[in-house]
């Protein structure tokens, strides 16, 4: 089958045109008049679900054909940013040592990009255009919060310095905690890439000294050197699978007895989120009252980790939870009404005040959490929210809840019939 179709399909972005014509035979090797590959073509747009695609075609696609530029998939990957393609490929088998034209793999290639400042760089790649630098906020296609930088007719996301911190234990490199800490301090946004990437390197290492470091961050003036401490060991206590199920309540006592003084007297919104989120996960029954407080919390993000963390007090029929996630179906933020809807259905089924809660909310100005309530009500077999429901018909892969109709498709009612 011609390749023509399959570029055509590319490069506008059609996934599932794509998916089509590759089941048809098309050949995801195919190139387009410059000698640049589909695969290439896919990296160069930031296009995650065209890349999936190709990449898990029955007909294996040269993970590492480079384009007429001498640049493999994995390159241009680095070379822009892309912190989650950059994943896939490398998951998916790219060659790690493939260098380019300029003799660097892509461990030296992040290295430049970290060393030398996306501005700078961009600048320089653009015959150093003297315009402003436009940046914007972006998503990328994990849904993770980053940054897009364009100039000169050339755009990159910020994620090069994560990139870094994430392909050199791949080569054997191991910077120590301070070195990685400090490429995250250079960024005040804690949601962008490098945070995520530093975290992540830091409690994979399981060294014995990284809770202790981590711990003694609790003291330092500097909020973000904190959050660091608090998020590393949020994320050794998550990852940490050396327990048994009946050990779990008794392995969550180091971090509680950590976290509960530290969110009692902790200002800064980005180290709350931290807090709240290890506390509402973790077991340990002390962790519930400070939750409480927290669906009150001044940031969004923390109210969202205790409504989190009272999924299971709410269940087991404990009234002050019960009471709280109540209040915060009528909080300000919709994402928050959102959540608390899907934290009070867990309530027992014959309880009328957390179905009062959702029929409340089914009015909502934002669609979402109207849609949100009426699949919770439903799940209660309770028929208000059917008619929200219906008028979403059909949810297929293209509605944005489609993913939320899993419990409706294989829960046992059906939406009761129009009247």
């Amino acid at each position: 089958m011609g390749g023509a179709p399959l570029i055509a399909a590319v490069r506008s972005g059609r996934a599932k045109v794509v998916k089509a014509l590759l089941a048809e035979g098309a050949d995801p090797n195919s190139v387009d008049e410059h000698g640049t590959p589909a695969l290439c073509l896919a990296v160069d747009a930031f296009d995650l679900p065209v890349i999936d695609e190709l990449t898990m075609s029955e007909r294996p696609v040269h993970l590492d054909q480079p384009g007429a530029d001498g640049r493999s998939p994995l390159l241009r990957a680095v070379d822009l940013g892309a912190c989650e393609i950059t994943s896939v490929l490398v998951c998916a088998g790219a060659d790690p040592g493939f260098t380019d034209p300029e003799g660097r793999n892509a461990l030296e290639l992040a290295r430049h990009w970290h060393r030398t400042g996306p501005e700078t760089e961009l600048r320089r790649r653009s015959g150093g255009a003297s315009e402003p630098m436009v940046r914007k906020a972006a998503v990328d296609g994990w849904g993770n919060v980053c940054e897009e930088l364009s100039l000169g007719g050339l755009t990159v996301r910020n994620g090069h310095t994560a990139l870094l911190t994430e392909l050199e234990p791949r080569y054997g490199i191991k910077p120590d905690f301070e070195e990685l800490m400090g490429r995250a301090l250079a960024e005040p946004d804690v949601e962008q890439p490098v945070w995520v990437a530093t975290t992540l390197a830091l409690q994979a290492r399981r060294a014995t000294d990284v809770w202790p470091r981590a711990v003694a961050l609790r003291a330092r003036p500097n909020p973000l050197e904190r959050y660091c401490g608090a998020e590393v060991i949020r994320l050794i206590h998550l990852f940490d699978e050396s327990f048994t199920e009946d050990e779990h309540s008794a392995f969550d006592v180091p971090l509680v007895d950590l976290f509960l003084p530290w969110a009692a007297t902790e200002e800064d919104p980005r180290v709350m989120r931290a807090l709240a989120a290890g506390l509402s996960q973790a077991m340990d029954p002390r962790a519930r009252q400070p939750l409480l407080a927290l669906t009150r919390h001044t940031d969004r993000e923390v109210r969202l980790w205790a409504l989190s963390g009272l999924h299971e007090p709410v269940a087991q029929g404990i009234p002050e939870a019960l009471a709280a996630v109540v209040t915060c179906t009528r909080d300000a933020d919709a994402l928050v009404r959102a959540g608390a809807c899907r934290a009070v259905a867990r309530a027992a089924p014959d309880s009328p005040a957390p179905s009062n809660a959702l029929a409340a909310r089914l009015h909502d100005e934002v669609e979402a959490v109207r849609v949100t309530a009426a699949i919770q009500l439903f799940l209660r077999d309770d028929p208000r929210g059917d008619g929200v429901l219906r008028d979403l018909e059909p949810v297929d892969e293209d509605s944005p809840y489609f993913g939320d109709f899993h419990a409706v498709r294989y829960h046992h009612r059906a939406p009761s019939p129009v009247k």
